[in-house]
Order: C-alpha cells, then sequence, then structure tokens
C-alpha cells in the first residue's frame, strides 16, 4: 500500500495505490474527479445559454419551427421527432453501457464484448445524427431577410405558415456580386452569395401579395409577430441582406446568439460523445484480447462506463434547457 508520512505527526496521507478512500479505487476516483469539473463546465454555458435566452426572449426562436426535419421525409413537418430520437439512442447505449459493467462484474469476457460493441454503435448513431442535425441548421430552409437595423424578417401566408424564398422571389437579369468588407460597406459581408438577392425577394414580394412578412417578435401569444401587407412592404424596403441558414454570423431562424450557442453547446457535447466512442472503441479491443481477463477485472469498463453515463445526463440538461425550455 503506497503512502506517505510527514515528518512531525506521523500521520499518513494517502498516495494513490491500492487504497481506497470512499470505497473507491485511485482510478475510479480521479474519474469522478474529472467528472466534477467538467460538469461545472458545462453548468456555465448552460447558465450562459439560459442568461442570454431570458434577456432576448422577445427575439429567440421556436425551437418547434428549427429543428423540423427527418430523414426521408423531406417536407414534412416533425419537430422535435429527430432530436427526440437522438436522446432515445444515447440513453439506450447508456443502459448498454450498464450492462457491459454488470458481465464485467460476474467476468463474462463475450456479454461485455456484445454491451460495449452495442454502446459504440449508439455512440456512432447519435454523433452521426448530430452532424446531420447540423446540415440542416447551417443549409437552412426557408430564408429570410435582414434589415439596415439588424433586424430579422421571415415570409408568411395569409395563414401563417412560412413561405420559402424560393416560392416567389423574382429572377431578375442582373450581376450579382458576393459583398465584402473591402467593397463598399467594410461592416458587413456575405460568407456565400445567398441563391436570390434582395431585389429579387422584393420583387418577388410585390408580385405575391398574398406573401406576408412575420418580424422575429414575439408576442403575448408567443408567436412571431406577423404585419399587414402595408407595413411589409414598409419593412421590406430596408432590407440589405438575404439570410439562408445559419452561421456564426447569421441566422435566419432569429438571434444571432441563439446559432453560437446551438454550435458551441451541442459541438462541446458531440465532442465529448466522439471521444467517449473511441475510448470505448479502445476498451473493446482490450476485451477481445483478454487483457482485462487476465487481470480478473473489468474495472476500466466501469470507469469508462462512468464518463459515458456522464455525457448521457449532460444530453438530458442540455435537451431540456435547449430544445424543451
Amino acid at each position: 500500500m503506497e503512502t506517505v508520512t510527514t515528518a512531525n505527526s506521523g500521520e499518513k496521507i494517502w498516495g494513490g495505490g491500492d487504497t481506497q478512500p470512499m470505497g473507491a479505487s485511485y482510478g475510479k476516483l480521479m474519474m469522478w474527479f474529472f467528472i466534477v469539473s467538467d460538469a461545472l463546465t458545462f453548468s456555465g454555458f448552460l447558465a450562459a445559454y439560459g442568461f442570454s435566452r431570458f434577456k432576448f426572449i422577445e427575439t429567440w426562436p421556436l425551437a418547434d419551427e428549427v429543428f423540423t426535419h427527418f430523414p426521408f421525409m423531406h417536407g414534412v413537418s416533425a419537430p422535435m421527432y429527430y432530436v427526440a430520437f437522438m436522446t432515445f439512442v444515447l440513453i439506450f447505449s447508456s443502459v448498454t453501457m450498464v450492462l457491459a459493467v454488470d458481465a464485467g462484474h460476474q467476468l463474462k469476457k463475450d456479454k461485455v464484448a456484445l454491451y460495449l460493441f452495442l454502446t459504440i454503435i449508439g455512440g456512432f448513431i447519435f454523433v452521426g445524427s448530430q452532424a446531420w442535425e447540423w446540415k440542416n441548421f447551417i443549409k437552412g430552409e426557408y430564408g429570410a431577410i435582414e434589415t439596415k437595423g439588424g433586424s430579422l424578417l421571415q415570409f408568411v401566408d395569409k395563414e401563417g405558415k412560412r413561405v420559402a424564398l424560393a416560392d416567389f422571389a423574382a429572377t431578375l437579369p442582373e450581376e450579382r456580386e458576393q459583398l465584402t468588407r473591402n467593397k463598399g460597406r467594410w461592416f458587413m459581408d456575405e460568407a456565400t452569395l445567398p441563391t436570390y438577392s434582395v431585389a429579387e425577394v422584393q420583387a418577388g414580394f410585390k408580385a405575391h401579395p398574398e406573401v406576408l412578412i412575420r418580424t422575429e417578435v414575439i408576442n403575448d401569444k408567443k408567436q412571431k409577430t406577423i404585419l399587414s401587407r402595408e407595413e411589409s412592404e414598409l419593412r421590406l424596403a430596408q432590407a440589405t441582406l438575404v439570410v439562408e441558414g445559419a452561421n456564426l454570423t447569421r441566422n435566419e431562424y432569429g438571434s444571432k446568439l441563439f446559432a453560437d450557442f446551438f454550435f458551441f453547446i451541442t459541438g462541446f457535447h458531440g465532442f465529448h460523445v466522439f471521444s467517449g466512442v473511441i475510448i470505448n472503441i479502445i476498451i473493446f479491443f482490450n476485451v477481445l484480447l483478454g487483457t482485462y481477463e487476465k487481470r480478473k477485472s473489468y474495472e476500466m469498463v466501469e470507469k469508462v462506463g462512468l464518463y459515458w453515463h456522464f455525457v448521457d445526463l449532460v444530453w438530458v440538461f442540455v435537451f431540456t434547457v435547449f430544445y424543451l425550455v
């Protein structure tokens, strides 16, 4: 047993090794220290998101209108369905990890390998689903207009249903040039040239009197404010940029901070899941090679399981705070 003795009192201080304070080995205790520190990091991020959301609550995007896609169901509105599927997959992978740890306690090598394999598959599905969700978020679906004051204008029909720019924008015989900081307005630029110009959107809007403008401001009914036709024409006259999708500078869904937090928080969590998958793969091959069978201990599986359960638990909070509340 590794100990350190102080010179004055002769008191023994734990130095790692085989001692087990709180009934945990040195490795498991260090994993708990890491989990606590990482939990504080995620708590800070989620607290910052919550503060920013309630500070700009009037212009914050509605999650039910943003995450409406589902694979192989193009054009079908399925709000939050795919996010719910991702959550189910991650929670199910946590169950298979519990079964892997339990099989390790019983020294059943084949079952440990099977359940670890299922956990890895669940992790890959989640990471792939998150990448697909990012793709749709970045690409966008409807498009919007940004005004001189930075406000966002979306388009709807008389029933309040979203209308995409492609449904009404005109095609004008004009030469378009990508806006950059060194061309005129130094404080504005375009990451990519949008599909339609401001003039084409304005011309198409005039030719379709059934189209109205919806602002990013949420009213008392927790719905975006829809303007009259006259008000819509006045607001559209102030248009400066066409916004398609979302990035770190612009966001067709609403407040720019929403996109910033979405990329940062879900990306940071996705990095944790991907790291957990890689670690699980390493442990999986060690199980197949009989490394832990020779040691007569599958504690390493248990330590990785602690990390995996933590990642799953964090997603429950991210899912609740970011998507549901």
